[in-house]
């Protein structure tokens, strides 16, 4: 039970660092004149995903589920998902945040994984949300969780994509792209 409450940590000092680096970059966008925008339901998102960890804590400790060999396909996938995190994240580079944040005049970043869909990074956060409470049988918060990320990712997109169409050369870039799934021109 050790193993799972530090693979849990491990996640979660992982976010912390991202928030860290979302605040560091924040700074630096609002220095070169952007702003931050969707600030009304950025508290939903970060409570949503506070209470998503407490939730799955309290549901292993609960559930107290030994690892099963099919909590291999959950974990692989959320495994996948890191390796995708990372890609966008550093693709985006000081542009990417936790926050809406817009650059007036920016060129949108369209390489790395969003040269093939408009929100990797929020196909990953699905991603994760659904997995990694199914590598250890917490099936009640995978299930709550996905759908109330689903509910504010509704919102957040479409804040997100009209600030960014406003602002920079967002609808250009992007409007042949799909959200969360590329699409393959024949």
């Amino acid at each position: 039970m050790i193993a799972v409450y530090l693979f849990i940590a491990l996640v979660i000092i992982q976010r912390v660092i991202e928030v860290v680096i979302a605040n560091r970059n924040a700074k630096w966008i609002k220095a070169q004149g952007g702003y931050e925008v969707g600030k009304a339901h950025y508290k939903y998102i970060v409570a949503l995903h506070g209470v998503f960890f407490l939730s799955l804590l309290v549901e292993v400790s609960l559930v107290n589920k030994s690892f099963m060999l099919w909590s291999i396909i959950p974990l692989v996938f959320f495994l996948v998902a890191q390796v995708g995190r990372v890609w966008a994240l550093s693709s985006l580079g000081r542009f990417w945040n936790t926050r809406i944040m817009v650059l007036p005049g920016a060129k949108v970043v369209a390489k790395g994984p969003y040269q093939y869909l408009r929100h990797p990074n929020y196909a990953i956060v699905i991603t994760e949300l659904a997995c990694l409470p199914l590598i250890f049988q917490a099936y009640w918060t995978a299930i709550i969780f996905t759908v109330l990320n689903a509910v504010i990712l509704t919102t957040r997109i479409k804040v997100e994509e009209r600030a960014l169409e406003e602002v920079t050369n967002y609808q250009e870039v992007f409007d042949k792209r799909n959200r969360f799934i590329p699409k393959y021109e024949e």
